[in-house]
């Protein structure tokens, strides 16, 4: 025979009315109450009905996440776990469960994230990304639920909650720390332009350089989709420039494996002959040979703020929208040398 909520409040010595606030972590039930009530909850094997929960409570306890590419991109892209792990680490914390989208195109993402909302599949949502010209922010501020933007959003309205770093200083120190080991000559890489956080990082290069009064050919500037050939590509044309850059700033810590390979490829040597920082201080800047200086835009700390920001949000729909801005750390290590 299952455990009842009021078995647990007759062995706890508390009122139902209490178990049930202890399970939807009420915060007027103090925290010594709340302990024992869970106490007596694992010496009796009492687990939830979240069915029954759901239609008492009309909450899912599940946060929709909003993919930033296709399903399979994204599962190849070091910053997805991460992210994941952080919002996944809070939500465990509050009971939440995850449902991701899975498309494979833009429209089929935006369907899933319809269906979502219309069904009240989640209780909220959590946007990987910012991104110009995107259907999907404009469609959650229309539906009312409560949503964060991991990145800062590019439609102006106090609506929007977002947690992001700041992209624009962090690659402005990147950019600053090449500059200080004497390089003057330095290329940016970026990824999609479409996503703000490229387009931050690009003016951050920008300002650091404008700063030391160099100016920034445009043949520096490149975007690498995640393709080895077009890397080969955009690494020749850098290294057939008459004025090669010394050092390179790489805004995508996958788009640096298929850089170092394209170098190797043309027998440059990271550091000895080409000085690289990239972003993210995933296992691949640690892994790489040589290991990679990084900044470290604590992945895992972004998920985790934003499931924070949310379940807040969610439980107080009418709360101020606020931004939280992670800071970034440079982390040293053997890819850059003095020229």
């Amino acid at each position: 025979m299952s455990v009842t909520i009021k078995d647990v409040a007759a062995r706890a010595g508390v009122a139902p009315s209490t178990v049930s606030r202890v399970l939807s972590d009420s915060p007027h039930i103090s925290d010594k109450t709340k302990q024992k009530v869970r106490k007596v909850m694992d010496e009796m094997g009492y687990h939830l009905n979240y069915n029954a929960q759901m239609l008492a409570t009309q909450s899912t306890k599940t946060i929709g996440i909003i993919m930033k590419n296709s399903t399979s991109e994204t599962m190849h892209n070091s910053f997805f776990p991460e992210v994941i792990r952080g919002i996944s680490a809070l939500c465990s914390k509050y009971d939440f469960s995850i449902s991701l989208t899975t498309g494979e195109s833009e429209e089929e993402i935006f369907n899933d994230t319809v269906k979502m909302v219309r069904g009240k599949r989640v209780d909220g949502m959590i946007v990987l990304y910012s991104k110009k010209d995107d259907k999907v922010v404009p469609y959650l501020i229309e539906s009312g639920i409560p949503f964060v933007v991991i990145g800062k959003p590019l439609i102006e309205s106090s609506k929007i909650m977002f947690v992001d770093n700041d992209n624009i200083q962090a690659a402005k120190e990147a950019t600053d720390f090449l500059l200080n080991l004497g390089h003057e000559k330095i290329a940016f890489i970026g990824e999609d332009e479409q996503f703000e956080v490229s387009e931050a990082r690009l003016n951050g290069f920008s300002q650091a350089l404008k700063g030391k009064n160099l100016t920034v050919p445009k043949s520096y500037i490149k975007n690498i989709s995640f393709n080895p050939d077009h890397g080969r590509r955009i690494i020749g044309e850098l290294l057939d420039l008459p004025e090669p850059p010394t050092a390179l700033v790489v805004s995508d810590d996958l788009n640096a494996l298929i850089v170092l390979t394209a170098l190797s490829e043309r027998g440059i040597k990271v550091p000895n002959d080409m000085s690289m920082i990239i972003f993210n201080d995933s296992v691949i800047a640690k892994v790489s040979n040589p290991p990679l200086t990084t900044v470290d835009t604590q992945i895992f700390q972004l998920g985790y703020e934003s499931a924070n920001c949310l379940i807040e949000l969610v439980k107080e729909p009418t709360m101020f929208k606020k931004s939280v801005i992670i800071p970034t750390v440079i982390v040293e290590r053997n890819s850059c040398l003095p020229l």
